[in-house]
C-alpha cells in the first residue's frame, strides 16, 4: 500500500513541476511611470518596462541575437449605453543589435523611423530599448471634449523564430520570452 501511495505522491508531484514551471521561469517584467498626457495638438504616452532583462536574455543579445520587443496600446472611448468605441490601435517593436566586432549595440525603434542609436554600453542600450518617451497616440481633434477615455498597453519580447533544425538545440530560448500584463489608465479629455 506504500508504494503505491508514493506513486500517486510522485505523479502529483511531476504533474505540479510541469504546470508551475512556466511561473518558475516567467519573466517578472512589469510596466512602470506610464504617463498619458498632451501637447498643444497631441496626446502622447511615456512609460518604462521593468525586469526585462534577466541574464539569458543579455546573454543572447551579448551573442549576437537580434532582440525585439513589442509595445501596444490601444485607445477606447467609453460609451455607457454602447460598446466601447476603438479609437487608436498602435503597436511599436525595440529592436537590439550587438555587432561583436565592432563591441557596440544598435538600437532601433519602429516610431523614430530612419534612425538607429548605437553605442558602446549595453546599460544605454538597455534603457532605449526599455524607453516610450513621447508616443504620438493620436491627434487632440479626434478627441471629444468631456468625453471619457481608457488607454490600455502591455509589453512583450517577441518570439525568437530560430531555423527549424536550431528549434531542437536551442529549446531553452522559450526561458527569456516575457510578456507584460495589460495596464490600464481611464481619463476624460
Amino acid at each position: 500500500m506504500v508504494p503505491n501511495r508514493n506513486r500517486k505522491i510522485g505523479a502529483l508531484l511531476l504533474i505540479l513541476f510541469f504546470v508551475f514551471q512556466s511561473h518558475a521561469f516567467s519573466q517578472e517584467a512589469i510596466l512602470t511611470n506610464i504617463i498619458v498626457t498632451n501637447t498643444r495638438d497631441n496626446l502622447l504616452l511615456f512609460m518604462d518596462v521593468e525586469g526585462a532583462f534577466r541574464e539569458k536574455l543579455e546573454k543572447a543579445i551579448l551573442s549576437g541575437v537580434p532582440t525585439t520587443f513589442s509595445f501596444f496600446v490601444t485607445l477606447h472611448r467609453i460609451r455607457s449605453l454602447w460598446f466601447n468605441e476603438k479609437i487608436a490601435d498602435i503597436s511599436v517593436a525595440h529592436t537590439i543589435k550587438y555587432n561583436n566586432l565592432k563591441k557596440e549595440f544598435i538600437v532601433t525603434r519602429s516610431w523614430e523611423p530612419g534612425k538607429s542609436t548605437v553605442t558602446r554600453s549595453f546599460e544605454e542600450a538597455q534603457t532605449l530599448m526599455s524607453q516610450i518617451k513621447s508616443l504620438h497616440i493620436i491627434s487632440l481633434s479626434k478627441l471629444t471634449k468631456g468625453s471619457q477615455y481608457q488607454l490600455k498597453t502591455k509589453a512583450e519580447l517577441s518570439k525568437l523564430t530560430l531555423p527549424l533544425s536550431l528549434h531542437y538545440i536551442l529549446f531553452f530560448v522559450s526561458l527569456w520570452d516575457f510578456e507584460t500584463d495589460w495596464y490600464t489608465i481611464d481619463f476624460t479629455y
